[in-house]
């Protein structure tokens, strides 16, 4: 067994342990750990890998998408719905229908309507107790690619991405494409 002279020094990419230093979260990742270890179960597993990840791969979960996402989901009322990220309200949902949703946090505002629903809002950690094995749960994430910045990326030629300009006005690369003065030129 030699040394592997092309992939010598090369770190794994994924992470073994969260950035963060929240005490609260590195709490939940020991809880986590334990639970993966230990149980068979592949829902702890994933929960733990999600707890690892940068806040940017964590995106929030409206609750209009945690209803949209849960409509066709067979006896909802007795699952508890999850969530590693935020969750937050949406004012364009009038009806918020009774569910249990666990999450590593709540804005105020979504909080109180899962509650004044008649629904619950658990921490993971009370989600461990309840369901330690992940049984009748629906995992839930957010959409990565929401975020405005994904709308910049792949930038080039017949690309159809969002230029970085200033402003929209007369003056800010109308000619874009045409000529190289205004951004490039096909």
């Amino acid at each position: 067994m030699g040394i592997d002279i092309s992939a010598h020094h090369v770190k794994k990419g994924q992470r073994t342990a969260p950035k963060s230093e929240d005490p609260y979260l590195l709490l939940l990742v020991k809880l986590y750990r334990f639970l993966a270890r230990r149980t068979d179960a592949n829902f702890n597993k994933v929960i733990l890998h999600r707890l690892f990840l940068s806040k940017n791969n964590r995106p929030p979960l409206s609750l209009s998408r945690i209803t949209k996402e849960t409509a066709n989901t067979p006896d909802l009322s007795s699952k508890v719905i999850v969530q590693v990220g935020t969750v937050t309200d949406d004012i364009r949902l009038v009806v918020v229908p009774k569910m249990t949703v666990a999450a590593l946090r709540f804005t105020k505002a979504a909080r109180e309507r899962i509650v004044n629903a008649g629904g619950e809002a658990l921490t993971l950690d009370q989600l461990a107790l309840r369901a330690p094995t992940g049984a009748n749960t629906v995992l839930l994430r957010g959409v990565r690619t929401a975020r405005e910045a994904y709308k910049h990326f792949g930038m080039g030629p017949h690309k159809n991405k969002k230029p970085y300009t200033t402003s929209k006005g007369r003056k800010f690369e109308q000619g874009r494409g045409r000529r190289k003065s205004r951004g490039f030129k096909v």
